[in-house]
């Protein structure tokens, strides 16, 4: 793995992210915001979970796929530890 691949944003995990997932807080942002978690396949599912179940969750994508939207910050990337 080198250092510009991407990986996932679980706590602790080091795997390379195959996944986007574009969520937004709407105490927080704007409606046409979206902020990323990457995700291995491994993690996506409990990460989707966590923020499915919070109401944050708007997309996942594979990374490959991922072009950002309007309005979003930054590319894909931050931790889940963040939260």
């Amino acid at each position: 793995m080198s250092e510009e691949t991407p990986i996932c944003s679980a706590k602790g995990c080091r795997a390379d992210a195959v996944w986007v997932l574009a969520w937004n807080n709407p105490k927080l942002h704007t409606p046409e915001r979206r902020k990323t978690w990457l995700a291995c396949e491994e993690h996506r599912e409990h990460l989707s979970q966590f923020l499915g179940v919070r109401g944050f969750l708007k997309d996942v994508v594979p990374l490959s796929e991922w072009e950002q939207p309007p309005g979003s910050s930054g590319g894909p990337g931050g931790s889940a530890a963040d939260r």
